[in-house]
């Protein structure tokens, strides 16, 4: 099975510990699957692009600070792999796809400016023709609301990508839903039909879970009757 995993920026560079908890468990997981890491930028690509901003730097240039942030967090992961890495993050997703052919573990932060790294997890797992993208985030899963306001928020088990789409365009006009992803990411996952999963990063071993389909965060799942292979197969 092929995996492309996001770990938030927030997630992954919580303490030197993390990156070696990450590590351990990515070298488990790529046992048995060729695996993708996508690294945001965290605590420190916010720090650094918000100093940036007190000079008057424009946002495609903060972009561009945030995207060699991620990077260097991606460095860092690899140093924590070993040999078990590819040595070098890819700078794009094609270069991730053929930086796989060597059998190592890849890994990449951000791209170009604009794009998130979910976003550009989301773009890789069309390239790699993944299994499976999971998103490994600061919540544990997509509810209908902000949990930390509402609380009758509900998590969502599973959802569509369309209903995904619409959870983020109802946000975007007020409605406050807690989504760990961004439209272009759910947009790519819309189209691509790719399974994904939304889970709490904060315990490297929910990755292991969610890869093995045991039921934890959100599942972005496509449905029967909007499945194109679905519809050709009931002809």
């Amino acid at each position: 099975m092929i995996i492309v995993l996001s770990v938030g920026g927030s997630v992954i560079s919580h303490g030197q510990h993390r990156f070696a908890e990450y590590a351990r468990m990515l070298k488990s997981l790529s046992s048995d699957h060729t695996v993708f890491v996508v690294v945001g930028g965290g605590k420190i690509a916010r720090d650094y692009i918000e100093r940036a901003r007190t000079f008057g730097a424009d946002e495609a240039f903060c972009d561009a600070i945030g995207i060699l942030v991620t990077r260097l967090n991606a460095r860092l992961l690899i140093a924590a792999l070993g040999d078990a890495a590819y040595p070098v993050p890819p700078e794009t997703q094609e270069d991730a796809v053929v930086a796989a052919l060597f059998g190592r573990i890849v890994v990449m932060g951000g791209t170009i400016p604009g794009h998130t790294t979910d976003a550009v997890a989301a773009i890789l797992a069309e390239y790699a023709r993944a299994d499976l993208l999971i998103n490994a985030t600061a919540t544990d899963g997509i509810y209908t609301k902000d949990p930390k306001k509402h609380p009758d928020a509900v998590k969502l088990d599973e959802i569509s990508p369309e209903q995904l789409v619409g959870l983020i365009a109802a946000e975007r006009m007020g409605a406050g839903a807690n989504l760990p992803l961004d439209m272009l990411a759910a947009k790519i996952i819309e189209r691509s039909g790719i399974p994904a999963a939304v889970i709490d990063g904060s315990d490297p071993s929910n990755v292991l879970d969610a890869s093995s389909g045991k039921q934890i965060g959100t599942y972005v799942l496509v449905e029967p009757s909007s499945d194109p292979a679905h519809s050709k197969e009931a002809q």
